[in-house]
């Protein structure tokens, strides 16, 4: 007799402080580094570099950020991670529960509350468009390992990087078109989240295609299913077709680097302060690498380009809120949802 099984959907995120406090970004930011996918260097090294080093000057600097962008409510991302939640169990007839990869919402806290409501089949949903290292890969190692050491009779499928799929450039898109409708903008960036270059490397399968050259991304290669770097430059091609934006008047850049080694570029702080150097009065900003405002997108770009844009000649620099809990997201995300359980059942 074929075994039954109640299915449920677990949404991931990034994750957050419980504070703007220096002792719970600290706590915060310790968890974050110290993960080997996201500073992937040998332990050793890895632990002089972020307990010896890092963690004693960030935290009270970060603290100050998170401070500046804290809602009353909470962290932005966990609070509209949690308004996603909300309306997509609202939209769908199975579990759905939410965790991050950091923080006190941890993954195993979230696949406990699952199984708890008798779910033993689980998809995971890293809120993460393009597939990295540091965000989607370290998601779906560390669910297994909880799922191999806690939850050995649960079974788990994921949802693949969604960069690309027609959905979800639709929305992004739409999203884009709203935010720039009454602005007069001269350029559009699409700042996406940096990695180390050699992340890139570390993620191409065939361990010979990725050369970061400018030509490997767009030469088919199945190196492109986990190229990080492929579908960010992939899904600014896309967007920009279906807005029909003429060429020269959108590019793409990376942010939020750390550390002396090279990182994507071309790097966003001064992809900015070039724009306006060059007479460029109106940048708009969109920020596709995350699905929800964070510390990245409301202070890095919101606040820290945005001035340095102002000091260097520009006069106005418009960011694109990320697709959060759309309306039309909502959709997308529920549909997904009710086809994998709809497909499962039928298999």
């Amino acid at each position: 007799m074929k075994r039954e099984f109640m299915k449920g959907v677990l949404l991931v995120n990034l994750g957050s402080p419980d504070s703007p406090n220096p002792k719970d970004v600290k706590r915060y930011l310790g968890e974050f580094l110290m993960d080997e996918r996201v500073v992937d260097l040998p332990k050793l090294f890895r632990t002089i570099l972020v307990k010896g080093i890092i963690l004693n000057t960030r935290p009270k600097q970060s603290a100050k950020a998170y401070k500046k962008i804290w809602w009353d409510e909470g962290s932005p991302l966990i609070v509209l991670s949690e308004r996603l939640l909300g309306k997509i169990s609202e939209n769908v007839s199975i579990p759905v529960g939410l965790a991050m990869r950091y923080g006190k919402m941890s993954i195993k806290k979230g696949l406990q509350e699952l199984v708890d409501q008798g779910v033993d089949d689980i998809f995971i949903i890293p809120l993460y468009p393009q597939f990295a290292m540091a965000t989607t890969e370290t998601i779906l190692v560390l669910a297994e390992e909880l799922r191999k050491e806690f939850f050995p009779k649960v079974s788990f499928t994921s949802l693949p990087a969604f960069y690309n799929h027609p959905d979800y450039v639709r929305v992004l898109s739409d999203s884009i078109s709203d935010g720039l409708k009454g602005k007069n903008w001269e350029h559009l960036l699409f700042s996406y989240h940096g990695v180390p270059e050699r992340h890139i490397r570390k993620s191409d399968v065939t361990k010979s295609h990725c050369k970061i050259n400018g030509e490997c991304c767009v030469t088919a290669s199945k190196a492109h299913e986990f190229c990080y770097r492929h579908q960010c430059y992939e899904t600014t091609r896309l967007v920009a077709e279906y807005l029909e934006l003429k060429k020269g008047t959108y590019s793409t850049s990376f942010q939020s680097r750390l550390g002396v080694d090279p990182w994507l570029q071309p790097y966003t702080d001064r992809t900015v302060a070039n724009f306006a150097k060059s007479n460029i009065k109106k940048l708009a900003v969109v920020t596709p690498a995350f699905v929800s405002d964070c510390l990245e997108t409301l202070e890095e770009i919101g606040m820290e380009a945005a001035e340095d844009f102002e000091e260097k000649g520009g006069e106005q620099l418009h960011v694109i809120p990320c697709i959060n809990d759309r309306k039309e997201w909502i959709s997308v995300m529920s549909r997904w949802i009710d086809e994998w359980a709809l497909a499962e059942v039928k298999s």
